[in-house]
């Protein structure tokens, strides 16, 4: 290995990258601009003499074709596809249904999946999918998000360890032992690694991240621990209090067989008993829009809006059991689902002089009508204020009636473009979902998924053909698509690839990793392999994985050969090591979670910085006990 010579070229790069990290770490401007900036300084540097080396001009913007950015963008548009379906409120159902709602048991059950399916599926691909999933699940349990997306993200990055299928680094790695064993002499010639080789190591760290953020996320991950109840109803009752003067809560109660109110119709329920039944649950479906003259069938469960004095007497009286808390109706009354929606009945609509039982109103628009605002009165069935319910159902409506009703977003959506409505809520959740689609997103995120497993196919070619299926079969609109899109993270890495070209074409790369390995020269062969293991870490930092991948390889099977070492093992070691990147939101998992969790660079130094010790330490116990 003949000794590089530090140059003027390299001091540059190595500045550059100082104002890089300084610039992450103190945020003066956003990190997305940050990256921007050194883009075009590289770009500009490069014109200067002497720096022709630092940037090739005419491919300066070929980040933004790169292979990663765009497999990045083909997989937001297949995430937003799946979502748009509404598959993923069903996974995160499972999920919550098996995990509960306590980010202890949470937090195991979304970071190993996720872990799982990294070790087939490239970690950003499925920290991207469960993206949406995890933004419902903290909706519904309460839990910040940025509890659950940062162990997530984690173990998305972790999860590439454990198969050589699971990361770039780990693909390449057969191919260049291969290069290697053409220059060495039959006896050191290496064995390639089989698909399930590292597995060991890859599950031994997935279970560090896991344990790690639950006996110590209290204090590493940002946010408060504490819950926001979402699954009692109270945003409901809060709401219809405050504004309508309402005093009403949501309940959930169970009917059994022999209950009075088994055929009974749900509108002579209401009125009746000054509440209001505002969904059901019955042979394990729930509906928000029934017909009020239907009948009550039991067993089954009922939401019921009421003052709590009013439905525990109802609930005694009828043989009825209330429980603790919203079960079968969580999710709908999920904020990011449904809520209180308040529309006006404009001077033109068809609907005056006709009453909510007259249109079906609930079947026909999805609207659980709760109240009637009218001037200075609120009309209601559920008790007010001055204590006098109204059967709303049978009141007639007159122009300017503020209708105040519980309805799903996706029913509110369709309602803007009713002309005998005014939408005057505007706060929500402005999409439809699309579940006669499910069938047509399935198919072609299982196509991609089989090209990335079972092809030689690029990457970005995979998931590009998924994403273009689902956008020829209108299960996204392509102006959808580009919404999907998170365009900071796609400029956050597609501006840093020219600053790791620069790292690498001018030797500086090189150069520091001959001055690391000098100072290592004579030690242990563990502390050798160590050394190469957090040179691989820090070069991951500063330019792509796969880039210091094929630049320490060589060098460490040349380390391991001199020290009598394991060269095969030393390789391993580079290519896990290189995913060790938790430390700032260079990685493409974390530039991905950064901006819908609300994270700071600090927070991944304060989180990342035990969990880069820690992968250290766990994966070269592991390689060395298991090779």
């Amino acid at each position: 290995m003949e000794p590089l010579v530090f140059n003027f070229e390299m001091g540059v790069v190595v500045a550059a990258l100082a104002f890089t990290v300084f610039l992450f770490v103190s945020e003066i401007i956003r990190i997305d601009l940050a990256a921007i900036l050194v883009l075009v300084l590289l770009g500009i540097l490069s014109y200067l003499p002497g720096l022709s080396n630092l940037a090739d001009v005419n491919h300066l913007f070929d980040g933004f074709a790169s292979n990663a950015v765009i497999s990045i963008i083909a997989v937001m548009i297949v995430g937003a596809g799946l979502d748009k379906t509404g598959i993923m409120n069903k996974v995160a159902a499972v999920i919550l249904k098996h995990g509960g709602s306590t980010e202890q048991r949470v937090l195991p059950i979304v970071s190993g999946t996720v872990g799982v399916i990294s070790s087939f599926l490239q970690n950003v691909g499925a920290a991207a999918l469960f993206l949406p999933v995890v933004s419902r699940i903290s909706s519904r349990t309460g839990i910040p998000l940025s509890r659950l997306l940062m162990p997530m993200g984690f173990c998305a990055i972790l999860g590439g360890t454990m198969t050589m299928v699971g990361s770039s680094p780990l693909i390449l790695l057969n191919d260049l032992i291969q290069t290697a064993n053409s220059t060495l002499p039959a006896s050191q010639k290496m064995e390639q690694f089989s698909l399930f080789s590292v597995t060991p190591i890859g599950f031994a760290l997935i279970v560090t991240g896991i344990l790690y953020f639950l006996l110590l996320g209290r204090w590493v991950l940002p946010g408060s621990t504490d819950k926001i109840d979402v699954t009692s109803g109270q945003g409901t009752s809060d709401y219809l209090q405050r504004v309508y003067g309402l005093t009403a809560s949501v309940f959930e109660v169970d009917v059994p067989d022999n209950s009075p109110l088994v055929g009974q119709q749900l509108a002579d329920i209401n009125f009746k008993n000054n509440i209001y039944i505002i969904s059901t649950f019955y042979r394990g479906k729930t509906s928000m829009v029934q017909i009020l003259t239907a009948e009550i069938a039991a067993p089954c469960r009922l939401a019921i809006i009421g003052k709590e004095s009013v439905v525990k007497n109802f609930a005694k009286k009828n043989g009825l059991r209330i429980r603790p808390k919203l079960d079968a109706f969580a999710e709908e009354f999920a904020p990011t689902n449904a809520g209180i929606a308040e529309i006006v009945i404009p001077p033109d609509s068809k609907l005056i002089g006709k009453s909510p039982r007259d249109l079906l109103l609930r079947k026909t628009y999805g609207l659980s009508l709760l109240a009637i605002h009218r001037g200075e009165d609120t009309l209601s069935h559920v008790e007010t204020e001055d204590h006098v319910p109204t059967a709303i159902g049978l009141v007639e409506f007159k122009p300017g009636d503020m209708l105040v009703s519980h309805t799903r977003w996706d029913n509110l959506t369709r309602l803007k473009r009713d002309r005998d409505f005014v939408v005057v809520t505007s706060d929500f959740p402005q999409e439809e979902l699309r579940p006669h689609k499910v069938g047509w997103a399935l198919t072609f995120f299982v196509v991609s998924l089989s090209m990335i497993l079972f092809t030689d196919v690029r990457l970005s070619l995979c998931l590009l053909t998924g994403a273009v299926g689902m956008l020829l079969t209108k299960v996204l609109s392509i102006d959808e698509a580009y919404r999907a899109v998170g365009w900071n993270t796609v400029f956050l890495l597609a501006c840093l690839i020219p600053l790791g070209q620069a790292v690498q074409n001018t030797g500086t790369a090189e150069w520091i990793a001959q001055q690391i390995l000098l100072i290592l020269n004579g030690w242990p062969v563990w502390s050798l392999q160590a050394g190469v293991a957090v040179l691989a870490t820090v070069f991951s930092l500063v330019m792509s994985n796969v880039g210091a991948t094929v630049l320490l390889v060589p060098l460490a099977v040349s380390i391991a050969i001199a020290a009598g070492g394991n060269p095969a093992v030393f390789a391993l070691t580079v290519a896990i090591s290189t995913s060790n990147s938790f430390i700032i939101p260079t990685h493409q998992v974390n530039a991905l979670i950064m901006g819908p969790a609300g994270y700071k660079v600090v927070d991944f130094v304060k989180s990342g910085g035990i969990m880069t010790f820690l992968f250290l330490i766990v994966s070269l116990i592991m390689l060395n006990v298991i090779f």
